[in-house]
């Protein structure tokens, strides 16, 4: 245990300071330790945008502490995990940065600080460079080694939230996505950077002379071929014998708009994103934005949000905690909400058949519950309470027809 307590130590050290007279965490938390300060993320659009538009919807989506369907708020780890995981950040800045390393490196980290209690007190954020997972041989345990400025720590896995991309049967870190995109990424800065030298080059002639001039006179004739283009706008006066042919740029603005929708499409495959979310009109082939999102948190974000959850369930929660049905949960309705149209009809339906109760259908929209009759579930017939026993609902007034049914005041 004295590895934890000098890890724990270490850890507040640095929440309080990155350095001291006797520590220095600089090289944990800076400008480099965040994972932003890379070529291709900093200087490709593309990258930029894919990354950014996974982050900010994971770290947007919002998070609970659930038991049996009830959220749970008077519980330490809930406190630590959505609302206060270290004093240098929120939430959302913890899985924002989370999710930009695993994107970026192809891993994110986060150290789990416990208390004497082996409550978890706070969650650092570490940058992917410093850390490596390993395996103990003596126990086939999973450990990590963090390197800081002055030593090397060791890391159980059950104190270090690991978020990955894909990984093989003898590896425990994820592989970086811009290492697939390797050869895409220097592929695309090649025709981008011959693009911009070739629209950067000054207008070239050729000038023909039908006599052979000296090397003196043809100074005086670029002298003075320069200085009447210049004066005269571009405009160029042919005299007899003299032949004047422009050389032609070798720039195309459709070769160069060819490698960017490549580019978009390998891009958008490899972080399994619809192409349409890069803003490429032409990959699209679904009906209604609707769709695009149904694909996109199906195909794309559910997996993310699972192995999140997955790790904040194992790692945060004892076993007691689970064993007592407490679990987190990302709430992905939000995005599955569609438009007015179908999210009227989809709440009818429910509503008539019993399957969601006013009151739910109202926090989902944000309005505050009103209890009563909007807390019961009803049942088409048209619209009794679910329990009253059927041979009794054709002699109960029905629900528009004065039932008792208490009037919803907005």
């Amino acid at each position: 245990m004295k590895w934890l307590q000098r890890f724990r130590t270490a850890a507040k050290m640095a929440v309080a300071g990155w350095q001291g007279k006797t520590f220095n965490f600089s090289n944990w938390f800076g400008r480099t330790f965040w994972g932003i300060d890379n070529s291709k993320l900093a200087t490709n659009e593309t990258i930029f945008s894919v990354i950014s538009r996974l982050a900010n919807t994971m770290s947007a989506l919002p998070i609970k502490l659930h038991q049996n369907y009830d959220v749970i708020t008077n519980h330490q780890v809930a406190e630590v995990l959505i609302n206060d995981p270290n004093p240098n950040m929120n939430s959302y800045d913890l899985l924002n940065k989370l999710e930009v390393a695993r994107n970026e490196k192809g891993n994110g980290y986060a150290v789990i600080i416990r208390d004497i209690r082996m409550q978890p007190e706070a969650l650092i954020p570490l940058d992917s460079d410093y850390v490596a997972p390993f395996i103990n041989l003596d126990d086939d345990s999973l450990w990590y080694q963090v390197n800081s400025a002055s030593k090397t720590h060791y890391v159980h896995n059950m104190n270090m939230i690991h978020v990955k991309h894909i990984t093989g049967t003898s590896r425990w870190a994820g592989i970086s996505p811009l290492d697939v995109l390797k050869n895409t990424l220097e592929y695309d800065k090649a025709v981008q950077e011959f693009s911009l030298s070739e629209m950067q080059k000054k207008e070239s002639f050729i000038l023909g002379y039908s006599a052979n001039v000296d090397e003196e006179k043809q100074k005086q004739i670029i002298g003075h071929f320069k200085r009447f283009y210049q004066e005269n706008g571009g405009i160029l006066f042919k005299e007899p014998g003299v032949e004047i042919e422009e050389m032609k740029k070798q720039y195309f603005a459709s070769d160069t708009l060819a490698s960017e929708r490549i580019t978009r499409s390998r891009v958008a495959n490899v972080f399994n994103v619809p192409v349409t979310f890069l803003n490429d009109a032409e990959g699209g082939s679904m009906g209604s934005n609707e769709q695009q999102m149904i694909q996109f948190v199906n195909m794309t974000l559910l997996p993310i949000v699972r192995q999140y959850e997955h790790e904040f369930n194992r790692k945060l929660l004892t076993q007691a905690d689970r064993k007592k049905g407490l679990y987190f949960k990302f709430n992905l309705g939000g995005l599955l909400r569609g438009d007015t149209a179908a999210r009227t009809q989809f709440y009818q339906a429910m509503l008539r058949s019993g399957g969601m109760k006013p009151d739910e259908v109202r926090r989902l929209e944000d309005l505050p519950p009103l209890g009563g009759k909007a807390d019961e579930l009803w049942i088409s017939g048209d619209l009794y309470p679910i329990e009253l026993d059927p041979a009794l609902r054709k002699a109960q007034p029905k629900g528009g027809e004065g039932n008792g049914q208490e009037k919803t005041d907005e």
